[in-house]
């Protein structure tokens, strides 16, 4: 941190105002969390303190008998408890990574209208998740489904440990119910995929050899309002060796679409490029799975019954209405769990019997 501060207050830093910038976030996050773990060692000994206190007034090692000293020492030791499983789940962010800004995409898979109608529910579920977050979102890209919902739609989440908490919904997420499209209401099984990677900073460079990259351009399609242009401002940029596309339309003009959808590829190429072998792209890209059966990572169930079970972790939920309006907290740091877990066991493997 000492370090980090001396950077921070070189004058010559503010050349480069965005590396600035970076570095005084940086700065400030260190700062914020060391402030926590300092309140926290302050608020126990307080309790340890009125503890002592309590015993004192007993006559002995037992605390006294007075109901509202009992009610305010049990009370904070719960706070206490309840901030500390807070801030160990801190420590489990381990990828270099997890304050970047995620580049979310949704897509629908096998489900035919219902599984664009579940892909809009997803995205309308990653958005109140990030309202409830205070996330910055930004559209990057949406194409509307035939008869409802949506085919895909790309956004970037930016804040405090965007990709660390967004990269545990990365795979594909089943939906179950009484299909809404089926004239005869019969239960449908819907399929979405959702792909998570980290905008990487630009200070690292990638070479992008223009005669890879082929570029489209297409008129915007969407619900209406700022997310479409009546001319072909739409692009669509496909870098040939890797097969990685990239679509933006949100903004006004081609120029800012074009601008916006080489940052994306720019940085996904980045995301591989500082990878060293397949295994760490493939961690930073998540695992390609199809949209279909088998390879769910997430059940949605709205009927016979009501759940949301995580298949990796075995985390279930039963109020699903609450998930879909963006409460997926309790099911990314059950992730987090899991995959620090996983790594622990891989470091340290048990020695054979």
């Amino acid at each position: 941190m000492v370090a980090l501060e001396a950077q921070v207050a070189d004058p010559a830093l503010w050349d480069d105002s965005r590396r600035a910038a970076a570095l005084t976030q940086e700065l400030s996050h260190i700062r914020e969390e060391l402030s926590g773990w300092e309140a926290l060692t302050r608020r126990a000994a307080d309790a340890r303190d009125l503890a002592d206190l309590m015993g004192e007034e007993a006559g002995g090692d037992e605390p006294s008998g007075d109901p509202a000293m009992t009610a305010e020492l049990t009370a904070e030791l719960d706070e206490i408890e309840k901030e500390l499983g807070a801030r160990e789940v801190d420590l489990l962010y381990s990828d270099p990574y997890t304050d970047n800004p995620a580049l979310l995409s949704v897509k629908s898979g096998a489900g035919g209208t219902d599984s664009q109608d579940w892909a809009e529910m997803m995205l309308r579920m990653y958005l109140r998740w990030g309202e409830r977050h205070r996330m910055a979102v930004e559209f990057i890209e949406e194409a509307e489904g035939e008869e409802a919902g949506i085919k895909s739609a790309t956004i970037r989440v930016e804040g405090r440990r965007a990709f660390g908490l967004l990269k545990s919904e990365r795979g594909v997420h089943r939906l179950v119910r009484l299909s809404p499209f089926d004239s005869a209401h019969r239960r449908h099984t819907s399929f979405v995929l959702v792909e998570v990677t980290p905008e990487v900073d630009d200070t690292v460079t990638v070479e992008i050899d223009p005669k890879d990259v082929r570029e489209d351009v297409y008129r915007s399609s969407g619900a209406g309002g700022q997310h479409v242009n009546k001319t072909s401002s739409a692009v669509r940029l496909t870098h040939i060796p890797t097969g990685i596309v990239v679509t933006c339309q949100n903004e006004r003009s081609q120029h800012q679409n074009r601008d916006v959808a080489w940052r994306v590829l720019r940085s996904r190429l980045l995301a591989v490029a500082q990878a060293a072998h397949a295994e760490r792209i493939s961690e930073l890209k998540g695992e390609s799975l199809p949209a279909e059966w088998g390879s769910q990572i997430r059940s949605y169930v709205l009927h016979p019954y009501t759940m949301v079970k995580d298949h990796r972790t075995a985390h279930e939920v039963g109020n699903v209405q609450a998930v879909l309006d963006g409460d997926i907290d309790s099911f990314q740091e059950a992730y987090l769990r899991w995959a620090a877990g996983n790594l622990d066991a891989a470091q340290h493997p048990s020695p054979p019997e």
